[in-house]
């Protein structure tokens, strides 16, 4: 009888995982339906939310053995009471950890982060780089918990896009489906961190996807509260940041101070990124000059973060404390002024530095200390038709952030969610939307898209300055041998001449050439060596390079308005 049962059961497992793979088959061939796809988002969603979760109790388990801090909203105060040399030494050790990790893993020592997610939703089908993807993630890691003065959306992010980079492989999906699936990732990983559902399904769509289609609507939100509900299961309902009382606005008469109070948040989020940037190059040239090793910087960076922490605590972490206290009104004008210096200083040091991190959470605690030290002097100059100082902090907090990630609706809402206070969304709007609008012209868009622009990625522009670079010429070229070739005795003429096209160029470089000269097509070679002529492979004709382009902007345009 036993013998029987155990035999059934192996061949019902057995079937069923048959079962499983002809279905895994089947989606491979045709696509997931829409139901199938839903479930895949609600799979992603629970992974994704897993590892933000998991992130996040790893660095308060860490930050708790190394700053001996029970609640990690009160790390620079658990910091304060430590002896000074230990307050020093630990942004050194996590650094020299991170430089000498990235060093090994890595080809150029960086850590991936949302620049590199939107740069894979853009140009790889929705895949990201998994193997630096999760060494990046466990040198955030450390940098976030040994003081490392950054946010823990940026390795999140990209963390949840490693997972659906995986199961993209898994189902081979196409462009659409890839791209959708980052999306729900995105989107569960973002709403896991912060407890902000709405937040993380439109950060998915305005930041990472850059469009909102309808179709990735639905699974896209699947996901986010499949995240939110992780996060719950451990944290509960709570707003990251209480405040104390109902903000309110003062009728209309303060508006203005809120559209001079976006302009100032613009300046403040534009002096952010360009110090993080300044920073990079800094660091870049100093190692050029100086032989620095790869793997110092990241360390020489924690000594000079140490260095601040010694004396200005606040700046070391995520910085919920001082934003908290900013919220709430616990701080003088000078206070905000100075911490608000320092904190950008911080994270210029420790992004600059390659230590690791994201920009969102340092970005807000910026914004919340801008904001108090705008409304502290409004309130006094104006007392008689002003509200409450804290209502400019909650402003200031979303202008900033919305300037900095150019994502004005998501980071309006994740304000509301972080906090809880729904009834000041006039003050806020109108701060987020000015600071965004200045900012956004100062920079290429945004930090992430400015990010790109300066490693020669350029997607600020848009599809239609983009799409020909993820055309290479071998690609689409017509062979010599193909139907209607090119003759083998014009491309050699031109290849003499010095107009030829190494296979792995994109049309991006072509086209330059088609404008300049107009001719019908030019030669495609393979360069072996210096010593060695250029083989002939074929040629690329224009009629070709503006064929596959048009096709990439119609496929484009259709997903966007699906």
């Amino acid at each position: 009888m036993a013998a029987g049962v155990g035999t059934f059961v192996k061949e019902s497992l057995a079937e069923g995982w048959r079962a499983l793979g002809r279905g895994l088959g089947v989606i491979r061939r045709k696509g997931p339906s829409k139901i199938q796809f839903w479930l895949i988002a609600l799979v992603i969603g629970i992974g994704a939310g897993f590892a933000a979760l998991g992130f996040r109790l790893g660095i308060e388990a860490l930050q708790h053995a190394l700053y001996r801090t029970e609640d990690p909203h009160l790390l620079h105060t658990a910091a304060a009471g430590l002896d000074w040399y230990w307050v020093l030494l630990v942004p050194v050790a996590g650094g020299l950890a991170v430089g000498l990790l990235l060093d090994r893993f890595t080809d150029d020592g960086r850590v991936r982060a949302v620049a590199d997610v939107i740069e894979g939703a853009a140009l790889d089908n929705g895949r990201v780089e998994v193997r630096r993807g999760a060494v990046s993630a466990l040198a955030s890691w450390i940098t976030l918990s040994t003081g490392g003065s950054s946010g823990r959306e940026g390795p999140v992010v990209h963390v949840a896009a490693v997972i659906s980079t995986l199961i993209c492989r898994v189902l081979r999906a196409d462009g659409i489906t890839g791209r959708d699936l980052l999306g729900c990732a995105v989107a569960a990983a973002v709403s896991a961190s912060f407890n902000a559902p709405i937040a993380g399904a439109l950060f998915a769509l305005e930041v990472v996807l850059r469009h909102f289609a309808v179709h990735a609507f639905a699974p896209i939100v699947i996901a986010s509260v499949a995240g939110t509900v992780i996060n719950r299961l451990a944290y509960g309902g709570l707003t990251e940041f209480v405040l104390p009382n109902q903000n309110a606005l003062e009728f209309y008469v303060e508006l203005p101070a809120f559209l001079l109070l976006g302009l100032v948040c613009g300046i403040v989020a534009v002096v952010l990124m360009r110090g993080i940037f300044w920073a990079d190059d800094l660091g870049n040239e100093i190692q050029a000059r100086t032989g620095l090793p790869r793997w110092a910087r990241p360390a020489v960076a924690g000594l000079l973060l140490g260095g601040l922490a010694v004396f200005w605590p606040h700046i070391i972490g995520v910085g919920y404390e001082t934003t908290s206290r900013a919220l709430t009104g616990d701080l003088l004008f000078r206070e905000a002024v100075v911490f608000a210096v320092l904190k950008v200083a911080a994270v210029a040091i420790t992004v600059g530095g390659r230590m690791g991190g994201g920009v969102f959470s340092p970005s807000l605690m910026v914004g919340a200390l801008t904001g108090l030290a705008f409304g502290t002097v409004g309130t006094a100059v104006f007392p008689d038709v002003s509200g409450e100082g804290t209502l400019y902090a909650l402003a200031g907090m979303g202008a900033v952030a919305a300037a900095v990630l150019g994502a004005p609706i998501s980071t309006t809402l994740i304000v509301f969610e972080l906090t809880g206070d729904w009834q000041t969304g006039l003050a806020v709007m109108v701060s987020v939307s000015i600071s965004t609008a200045l900012a956004s012209n100062l920079v290429d868009r945004s930090f992430f898209l400015t990010q790109l622009e300066r490693r020669g990625v350029r997607l600020a522009a848009g599809p239609q300055a983009y799409l020909l670079s993820t055309f290479s010429a071998g690609a689409v070229m017509r062979t010599r041998t193909a139907p209607r070739a090119a003759p083998e005795d014009s491309c050699w003429e031109m290849v003499e001449a010095g107009t030829y096209l190494d296979v792995g160029a994109t049309l991006e470089q072509a086209m330059p050439i088609f404008e300049k000269a107009n001719p019908l097509f030019i030669p495609v070679v393979r360069l072996s060596g210096s010593d060695e002529p250029p083989e002939l492979l074929g040629a690329l004709f224009q009629v070709d390079a503006l064929r596959a382009y048009n096709r990439a902007l119609a496929a484009t345009a259709a997903e966007e308005h699906s």
